[in-house]
């Protein structure tokens, strides 16, 4: 226990001292999404839930759990197809208490009309011709993409405690412009009973530097995510209500559920009741105040996840959306930890 009082309380340190630095509101945002079906269909309150290779993403230090190797997929169109999220991973276990992850996301915008030449006085002397009908010999077209890669590391101490860390490499592309950056993430599981868990990630745990070539340069600042699940058996089935807070000190203030300071605190709620290992039925509520629901459908070796949100009110049009993931694991005794 002293071990584990002096790593949490060093992270907490870290942490505190680097959220009074002068960072970018928003700079990580496009990082908050989140992945995995089931993880999505209970808000993203999965930060001491999670169990398999999107762990990576939500906890590190979880990726301990996993005994076999698996390989994890996701698709995600949102605001009418406009924009496309992406997500794949996979993990092995490393040795009897380790495992190795590697995850992708990506985030995107394809094929936007660049019409900045278009306008462009047929003289060619440069000059925009605002009264002239546009030269559609002259458009082309773009992709504005964000791309994020996690190398994660995870180690069992014991039976109940775990820890892991992040290497996380950030690639932007927008047009003319592009930005990289790198950053950690730290993350703490601790089981003090068979039936609770309880986990810490503290995401971007130095702040990550992104810096574009335009000589701009953008700071994402930690987030403290603390969660906790209870598993409850009833029904021939297993019930799991979950809880996450989302914690930064970007100052978001009204924008945030609750706010102390620069303090911002965003709940996450989910509960899942499996049934008998074979269907799993799921509801919550995440951080940007919306309400999801999921299912899910475990086979031999393969799970399949399905979320659904909707983005604001019908009146908003901002569309529906429907993520559906793939976890395939192989589940072999050749391959088992």
């Amino acid at each position: 226990m002293k071990r584990i009082a002096t790593i949490v309380l060093t992270m907490g340190v870290l942490a505190a001292s680097l959220f009074g630095q002068k960072v970018g509101k928003y700079a990580g945002e496009f990082l908050a999404i989140g992945v995995g079906g089931r993880a999505l269909g209970l808000g993203g309150a999965y930060v001491a839930l999670a169990n398999d290779a999107s762990a990576g993403y939500w906890n590190p230090a979880a990726l301990v759990r996993i005994n076999y190797p698996e390989i994890m997929v996701m698709h995600d169109e949102r605001f009418g197809n406009l924009m496309n999220y992406d997500f794949g991973a996979v993990a092995i276990p490393y040795g009897q208490d380790a495992s190795l992850g590697l995850t992708v996301i990506r985030m995107g915008i394809d094929g936007i009309p660049d019409t900045r030449n278009a306008w462009v006085d047929a003289n060619g002397n440069g000059v925009f011709d605002d009264n002239n009908r546009p030269d559609y010999d002259k458009i082309t077209y773009f992709n504005s993409a964000d791309w994020a890669f996690y190398l994660t590391y995870a180690k069992k101490v014991d039976e109940s405690f775990a820890y892991g860390a992040n290497v996380k490499f950030i690639r932007r592309d927008i047009a003319d412009g592009s930005a990289t950056g790198i950053g950690f993430d730290a993350g703490l599981i601790y089981t003090p009973k068979p039936q609770l868990l309880l986990g810490v990630n503290i995401q971007d745990v130095t702040t990550t530097l992104v810096a574009w070539n335009t000589g701009r340069t953008e700071l994402i600042t930690p987030t403290a995510k603390v969660g906790a699940s209870y598993f409850i058996e009833a029904f021939d089935g297993r019930f799991a209500p979950s809880l996450d807070l989302d914690m930064r000190l970007e100052n978001r203030r009204y924008a945030a559920f609750a706010h102390i300071w620069r303090l911002s605190i965003d709940p996450r709620v989910g509960i899942e009741f499996d049934f008998r290992k074979t269907v799993a039925l799921r509801l919550g509520y995440s951080d940007v105040g919306q309400f999801t629901v999921g299912a899910g459908l475990h086979l031999r070796k393969l799970d399949i996840d399905y979320c659904f949100a909707r983005f604001g009110s019908q009146a908003d049009n901002l569309g529906d959306t429907h993520r559906i993931s793939l976890r395939l694991i192989l589940e072999e005794e050749r391959y088992a930890r």
